[in-house]
């Protein structure tokens, strides 16, 4: 398994020689419903688009999974996985291949990995986005990804999986609370799923914000922090900090096929 971060929510996952785009957003400036003013992100260079890519695979419809002008320069033709918000995007776009997947609901790809979708982030009070747990079927090897740090207690019945990403730091407005659940969220889907290596995402990166909401937002926490908590909790999990860019290939022990 090969895992390249490329900033914000955005990953390529090589597994099993298929190249999955996971959430991207790698041109243009990212903001929500054009108001700049309130919120705005960018790089001071552009990600280069990765070639080759298998399948699309989105978690949420808001900008920062689904990014348009993203999906725009994307070839229409290569097949995308989405909850039921991001295909309405890439369809609105005219991508030819797109899967809906409600939570519970499973596919296959390409004969070689199963994704399947579970409970996510909530996104205003009546939608909750998808979180996927990908399987390579030939070895049984896992990957579970939720990039808020919202976890389904369905996920323990599928442990132990072998990689989680997932944010491992808060950040949270005041009033209202953590809008991105790191800490102890991590900890706590940690302890679920005994992952052998875990990934942080949605924070840090080369990514600059600006915009009124920036000026309010509150971070909290930090890897370190995090390591000491799995030390305490007498857990065995490798936490990574990769670099934008950087192509990590995981060594992963052979464990008994899950479920």
């Amino acid at each position: 398994m090969y895992l390249t971060w490329l900033d914000s929510n955005s990953w390529l996952l090589e597994l099993n020689n298929q190249r999955i785009l996971i959430d991207p957003w790698l041109v243009d400036a990212l903001s929500f419903g054009n108001l700049d003013w309130l919120f705005k992100g960018y790089r001071p260079q552009e990600r280069t688009i990765p070639e080759n890519i298998d399948l699309i695979l989105l978690s949420q419809g808001l900008e920062d999974h689904a990014h348009p002008p993203t999906l725009k320069q994307l070839n229409h033709n290569i097949p995308v996985v989405a909850s039921p918000n991001a295909a309405k995007v890439v369809q609105a776009l005219g991508y030819t291949s797109v899967t809906t997947l409600a939570h519970g609901e499973c596919f296959t790809f390409n004969n070689q990995i199963e994704i399947r979708a579970f409970p996510g982030s909530p996104i205003g009070p009546t939608v909750v986005e998808n979180s996927y747990l990908l399987k390579e079927l030939a070895t049984g090897l896992t990957l579970y990804y939720e990039p808020h740090g919202y976890h389904s207690p369905q996920l323990k019945q599928f442990a132990p999986v072998d990689v989680v990403i997932t944010p491992t730091v808060d950040i949270a407005l005041p009033l209202l609370g953590p809008i991105i659940k790191g800490y102890k969220s991590a900890l706590e889907v940690a302890q679920w799923l005994e992952p052998q290596v875990m990934l942080p995402t949605a924070a840090g990166g080369d990514v600059i914000f600006e915009g009124l909401l920036t000026k309010v937002l509150k971070t909290e926490g930090s890897i370190a922090d995090l390591r000491l908590l799995f030390k305490n909790n007498n857990l065995l999990t490798q936490l990574l900090e990769p670099n934008p860019g950087d192509r990590l290939e995981l060594q992963l022990a052979k464990r008994a096929l899950t479920n």
